[in-house]
């Protein structure tokens, strides 16, 4: 079983290209149509469409499927762009898929076959990321090294060794340090570059030889390896003397085999990939899909990696994360996405070295939140067993939905450390949505300061953040004390509150913490830094005022 879009996304451009979207994204088979009585009973069928070269046999084609149950058909150009064609995939909700045109029905099927043996494999198995085999690239170098009778290596389009033959025996120093550090050398790379070499792989298919370079770099002739348009990488091979026309031709058609392979690997480890970003997924949204996860000893922390602040649409996708994780070490991080949030999954009790664990994520995090005030790590409490990550996303979404609303303004926590914020934020949200707010004392203060324009909010709230002590809320609101104990007595007149009372403290602390974190259009721009006190002192120290430790009002 396979999705669509990963399959899609694998082979990349140089196979198929996307023309509609079905209601159906899971391949479980592959069926070759050659004729009106080809089986397609099987639902969730991949249908190859091999004979079809009008527009009505196409749509007849893509009723079959739909009548079926399967999730997408495969059609060649120019049928495909078809209006009638396009029309009719929309309708029925079958996928419609282009072969492009250098590629061959042959090729897809095998590489179609093989990522569904691939996948299937997995089905069933626990979550792990399977390392592609590249065991056979090395006999395909060997090979070639055959063909050539020198020194082969085969490299990716990043001019990173995936596999060299057995005879060595002429190489030269950068073909030998080129093997040893599975890359090649940047001098040497210069060297190339400086010869139009990788200009010449990206824009053309033809073999190219490179003259002799310093430091007794041999020549060279470079085979592109390509799957119709795009460069999947190239075949380097020694050439002392020149390789004849005979050989360098069969070193071509090794190429072509080389690609197809290459083609298969990355397609494979695409559904691996995503098989487990999906996996992963089901276990943190449901308990019951977290039995077959396979995870590093517990316990662990699920960590949204969100945007700090909603100032702004972050580049931070899952791709991006994968890729600056790996980039710090972390060669197979557990990632997935959440409605479009990325999610991983990290170990508690680890040292700040140890990759993969929340110490060490904290340290990623802060490094990017130098660059980029928008990034954040937010962690849910830590999960002793795997049916417990479900509750510490759910807990790190929700602290991500607090960052968002700037009330965690740092690059990283955690809900142990966020907790109060987390209880306010609940609170104030019942609070708001409610109805009895509308009622309540706060309300009437609302109402007061909007048409008076007084400023009994802000004064009820300082005077709760300063525990009831009239100098020290006077000096908060840069007025005088007695300023203050007459705006106090106007507001338990319009309200009737009792401040004594801990219980009323509590509501009322409640209710402006709500107001005060959602609605901050009520306060004056005039005591805006009030609004963000009370963010860092009223969530707090009202807390220890409603517990009992305000002072009744003086005088």
């Amino acid at each position: 079983m396979v999705r669509v879009s990963a399959l899609i996304e694998s082979l990349g451009g140089a196979v198929l290209r996307p023309i509609v979207s079905g209601n159906r994204d899971v391949i479980t088979d592959v069926t070759l149509v050659g004729g009106d009585d080809t089986d397609l009973e099987q639902p969730g069928n991949l249908v190859l469409g091999l004979g079809i070269r009008t527009a009505a046999a196409a749509v007849e084609l893509l009723r079959r499927s739909a009548r079926t149950g399967a999730s997408a058909v495969v059609l060649e150009s120019p049928v495909v762009d078809d209006p009638s064609v396009v029309e009719a995939a929309t309708e029925l909700g079958v996928g419609l898929i282009e072969l492009h045109a250098r590629a061959s029905w042959t090729h897809l099927v095998w590489l179609t076959r093989s990522i569904l043996d691939h996948s299937t494999a997995l089905t069933g198995s626990k979550v792990r990321h399977e390392q592609s085999d590249y065991s056979e690239l090395f006999a395909f170098a060997d090979a070639a090294a055959a063909i050539v009778s020198a020194p082969v290596t085969i490299e990716d389009a990043h001019s990173r060794v995936l596999a060299y033959s057995e005879r060595q025996d002429t190489a030269d120093a950068a073909r030998i340090s080129t093997i040893v550090g599975r890359r090649v050398p940047e001098g040497i790379v210069r060297h190339f570059r400086a010869r139009g070499v990788f200009r010449h792989l990206q824009e053309s298919d033809e073999p190219i030889r490179v003259a002799a370079g310093p430091d007794d770099v041999l020549p060279r002739l470079v085979i592109p390896i390509r799957a119709g348009k795009e460069l999947l990488g190239s075949i380097w091979a020694v050439d002392p003397g020149r390789v004849p026309d005979d050989q360098v031709r069969e070193l071509t058609r090794t190429a072509s085999v080389v690609a197809l392979h290459l083609l298969r690997l990355r397609a494979q480890s695409g559904a691996a990939r995503q098989m487990a970003v999906d996996r992963l997924r089901a276990a943190l949204l449901t308990p019951d899909q977290a039995a077959d996860l396979q995870l590093p000893p517990g316990p662990w922390r699920v960590v949204a990696l969100a945007e700090a602040t909603d100032a702004g649409r972050s580049d931070y996708s899952i791709e991006l994360w994968a890729s600056v994780l790996r980039r710090h070490g972390w060669s197979q991080p557990l990632l997935t996405s959440i409605d479009d949030m990325p999610m991983a999954v990290v170990t508690d009790d680890a040292a700040a070295n140890t990759v993969g664990s929340w110490l060490w994520l904290q340290t990623v995090a802060a490094e990017l939140y130098a660059d980029d005030r928008r990034v954040s790590a937010l962690a849910g409490a830590p999960a002793q067993t795997t049916r417990q990550l479900s509750r510490s996303r759910s807990e790190a979404t929700e602290l991500a939905g607090l960052a968002r609303s700037g009330l965690l303004d740092m690059p990283s926590t955690t809900f142990e450390k966020a907790w109060h914020e987390v209880v306010l934020a609940r609170a104030g949200s019942a609070i708001l949505t409610g109805t009895l707010l509308a009622e309540g004392p706060v309300q009437a203060l609302i109402e007061h300061d909007r048409e008076r324009g007084t400023e009994f909010v802000t004064t009820l709230a300082t005077f709760l953040v300063h525990h009831g002590e009239p100098k020290r809320a006077a000096q908060g609101l840069h007025v005088h004390p007695n300023t203050l104990r007459y705006r106090m007595k106007q507001i338990t007149d319009l309200t009737g509150l009792d401040l004594t009372d801990p219980r009323r403290r509590l509501a009322v602390g409640l209710a402006l913490t709500a107001v005060l974190d959602k609605q901050d259009h009520y306060l004056s721009a005039a005591n805006h830094d009030i609004a963000n006190a009370s963010k860092d002192s009223t969530t707090v120290d009202t807390s220890a005022a409603v517990a009992g430790n305000l002072k009744p009002l003086e005088g």
